[in-house]
């Protein structure tokens, strides 16, 4: 009687491991009782949007109330909606500004925060308080760089053109540092016959690179740190007639519009910027800071201060098992 007694008391308890190991490996967190309000910097932009909904997805599903407001890419309202989060545990915040993290920290009181999105200096992060939550952005400049340089492995000057975004942005440093080196590295004699900030704006980009045609200089491919801005060189481009075959554009984000485009043939590249990766893992980071538990076991987890969630290449051999 007492060997089977000691036989199903083992049974239990390997049951009960399993069971245990089976909750962790689903990745969800009982948020139930928190709440947090999300600061976006800009909801009207398209990849933020997607961030934006998959932290409300993932919120819902751990049971945490989570509240979203849009600072409409301005710096003093950001300030504002955090002044006046007294009655929220946690606050998720995509910065309008990565320079402004510590006055957003000292607006927060001791409530912990994790930035997306935007990432501030690693100074004003702090080991399971202020964290960041993203991709490194260096990968997605380098992954264009290296597409750029495969398909022109047999010339040696190149004529670029460079679409950027917010100026303040840590994703346009990020970006635009990583891919400008990697090409300046190779070797090859590279030329930026133009050069400037679009601010994520598909119309900004359309007008700068019609402005750019009228100088009737050569060029030999468009980078752009977001597809937004790539979508706008598309459509300039066939409003005068330009072959897309031989003007390659790259992007970043992989949205809907970019991975369409990427599919038409339109846009060579996009580089895949996980947004549903990144709000589920911005919504688990925020719980286990309230509970005061580590971050450290969260896939992408890195000194406790940072999530990453990793940027893939996008071309048309394999947008299909991105759509």
């Amino acid at each position: 009687m007492k060997r089977r007694q000691v036989f199903i008391m083992i049974i239990l308890f390997f049951l009960g491991f399993t069971a245990c190991g089976k909750t962790e490996n689903t990745g969800t967190e009982n948020g139930n009782g928190i709440q947090c309000m999300l600061t976006i910097s800009d909801g009207s932009d398209a990849f933020r949007a997607m961030l934006v909904e998959a932290a409300q997805t993932a919120a819902e599903e751990a049971g945490m109330e989570l509240t979203v407001m849009d600072a409409e890419g301005s710096t003093e309202n950001q300030m504002n909606q955090i002044k006046n989060a007294n009655s929220y545990d946690v606050i998720i915040c995509a910065l309008c500004d990565s320079g402004m993290a510590q006055e957003m920290e000292a607006l927060a009181g001791d409530k912990p925060m994790v930035f997306i999105n935007s990432c501030p200096e690693e100074d004003y992060l702090e080991a399971n308080k202020y964290i960041y939550v993203g991709s490194d952005e260096a990968v997605a400049g380098n992954l264009q760089a290296e597409y750029i340089l495969e398909k022109y492995a047999e010339k040696n000057t190149l004529n670029i053109v460079m679409i950027k975004g917010e100026k303040m942005h840590s994703a346009t440093k990020g970006r635009t540092r990583a891919v400008k080196a990697k090409l300046e590295a190779s070797g090859k004699e590279i030329h930026y016959v133009f050069d400037d900030y679009a601010d994520w704006s598909t119309d900004t980009a359309n007008n700068m690179f019609q402005l750019f045609l009228k100088t009737g200089q050569d060029v030999d491919c468009v980078i752009s740190n977001n597809d937004s801005m790539a979508i706008g060189i598309v459509q300039a481009a066939k409003e005068n007639n330009l072959s897309l075959e031989n003007l390659p554009i790259l992007g970043v984000d992989a949205t809907e519009e970019g991975l369409n485009a990427v599919a038409a043939n339109e846009m060579a590249c996009t580089i895949f910027q996980p947004a549903v990766g990144q709000g589920q893992a911005a919504v688990k980071a925020a719980i286990r800071m309230v509970k005061k538990e580590s971050i450290a076991s969260l896939e992408g987890a890195e000194d406790e201060l940072y999530v990453w969630v990793p940027f893939e290449a996008v071309t048309k051999n394999n947008v299909k098992n991105y759509q």
